[in-house]
């Protein structure tokens, strides 16, 4: 919650700041080419298939094995990942110019956005090592640091970046928006050292090790050959999503300053159930089912797998009905000040709501995806991928060029996808692990899809209601979240306690075991 919360904050600085506009444009996209590395290689394929190997040595062999294996791991990555960082700085305008191509027709953009990439490709590096060290302490069950230290980042890259971006740019002749991309290459380090700590009260010190020929090692490596190639598939969707939105024009044909931005802003805010909920359940649910495979006790698995599942249903439905009906309220209150306009609170809701369609199947793929690393399979969720990059080309050519939906055609577009390759997952895995409660998970999820109607209609009737008698300033939006937000929860969790839900009462036994430990 701190993580998402803080990453909350620092794009409200960001809209306040920068706005909607070329300078946010540019520093989206050279974050995005970094990101999109990191999302290829530290919190999608390695991230997985080390925890996986890390907890299945753990568990047959012992500590010291383990961390001879991550060792060896780091001996080995840091110099490949320096070396595509590398790389990636050398060719900045030619990747810029392949993500987003409309950039180039705006005065300055595209050499803002090569500048901003040079700086933030170390990034990259900084990524990988903290998911590595996030990896080895959840394999321990020890999860508040590497859960911190997103929040790390974004106090870290706010703070650094703002007083670099008003203080020290304007003496070297540099726009603003480069300070906030040194905050960032920065706040992934910090990000890295603030589990620095953890790991050494667990014994773990690095030492170079080069005994590459260690078989765990290759497993590691194997598992995330194929997952890096269906991973590629998702990030060839970034690129695809990036390349569409910085080509969308206004009735006049004119490239559009914005989309980019306003897109950027509703996946934040979109992020912050899927961290808080999807990101926490499946991090929690890795380790304890890649030791449920490592043991063959499937029944193990399948219960886990099942309870995660009912509890991001639980958590995400809701969460995305909420952040629908009231995206206008939620945006314009977090973002709508200093260079935020209103015109940007009304496109980035619209965007928000779109991309939350997708919100059960984004939360859904953090407990899937990994759950079949942990069975040594990779070729369900590469397949899954490759599908989706054709399905996605063609959701966003339809919706942009035949519709017109302009970005929020990508968000929806984005969701679909999602959507129906969480639904393609899960049917796999039926097959995979002979079942995995579906009868139990259908009913929970009936009930949970009946307290979600009654709760928007609720939600709904009282935002019309508060906007009917106080309009929409900056304080009749507050007021509209300060009364809908908590009734529209009262009477959700009011329904689902009548109804019996198991998974309601999974995640009050779990947060008051967790306080009363606490409390001890």
């Amino acid at each position: 919650m701190l993580s998402r919360l803080t990453g909350l904050a620092r794009e409200a600085a960001f809209a306040g700041f920068f706005g909607a506009g070329v300078a946010y444009d540019a520093y989206l996209g050279a974050f995005r080419i970094p990101n999109l590395f990191r999302d290829l290689l530290a919190e999608g394929a390695l991230s997985s298939a080390f925890v996986a190997v890390f907890s299945k040595t753990l568990t047959e062999e012992g500590r010291e094995r383990a961390f001879d294996l991550s060792n060896r791991l780091t001996t080995l990555l840091v110099p490949a990942v320096g070396l595509l960082c590398l790389v990636g700085a050398v060719f900045a305008p030619a990747v810029v110019d392949l993500m987003f191509p409309g950039f180039g027709e705006v005065e300055g953009k595209k050499e803002l956005t090569v500048l901003l990439t040079r700086i933030m490709m170390p990034f990259l590096l900084f990524a990988v090592l903290s998911a590595k060290a996030m990896g080895a302490l959840q394999s321990h069950d020890r999860f508040l640091m590497p859960s911190l230290s997103s929040a790390v980042f974004n106090v870290t890259s706010l703070s650094i970046g703002l007083g670099v971006a008003f203080w020290v740019a304007p003496v070297l002749g540099l726009n603003p928006i480069v300070g906030m991309g040194v905050g960032a290459l920065l706040g992934g380090l910090f990000q890295y050292l603030w589990q620095v700590p953890g790991l050494r009260q667990l014994g773990m010190r690095y030492r170079l090790d080069f005994s590459w020929r260690d078989p765990r090692l290759w497993q590691v490596l194997k598992l995330m050959g194929p997952a890096v190639l269906g991973a590629a598939a998702v990030q060839i969707n970034v690129v695809v999503n990036s390349n569409f939105a910085s080509q969308i024009t206004n009735a006049q044909g004119e490239i559009l300053d914005g989309p980019v931005s306003w897109l950027g802003y509703a996946f934040r805010f979109m992020q912050l159930p899927l961290g808080l909920f999807g990101v926490a359940i499946g991090s929690a649910t890795l380790p304890a089912i890649s030791r449920s495979a490592a043991r063959g006790d499937m029944p193990e698995f399948r219960d886990t797998l099942s309870r995660s599942l009912g509890l991001v249903f639980l958590l995400t439905l809701p969460s995305a009905a909420g952040l629908i009906v009231l995206s206008e309220s939620i945006v314009g209150v977090i973002y709508q000040w200093g260079a935020f306009s209103a015109y940007d609170t009304q496109q980035t809701a619209l965007a928000l709501s779109a991309f939350c369609l997708g919100l059960v199947g984004y939360a859904g793929m953090k407990i899937l995806t990994p759950a079949f690393y942990a069975l040594d399979d990779v070729r369900a969720p590469a397949v899954v991928s490759t599908l989706s990059i054709f399905l996605n080309y063609g959701l966003n050519w339809f919706m942009i060029r035949r519709l017109g939906w302009g970005h929020a055609g990508l968000a929806l577009s984005t969701a679909s996808v999602t959507t129906l390759s969480f639904l393609f997952l899960f049917l796999s895995m039926r097959t995979r692990a002979g079942g995995v409660e579906g009868r139990r998970l259908w009913a929970g999820f009936v009930k949970i899809a009946a307290a979600t109607v009654v709760m928007t209609v609720v939600c709904w009737g009282s935002s019309r209601f508060v906007a009917a008698q106080v309009g929409v300033s900056w304080t009749a939006r507050a007021l509209d979240l300060a009364i809908s937000i908590p009734l529209g929860a009262a009477t959700f969790f009011g329904l689902s306690r009548a109804m019996g839900l198991t998974e309601l009462r999974l995640a009050e036994e779990a947060i008051l075991a967790r306080l009363r430990r606490r409390s001890r």
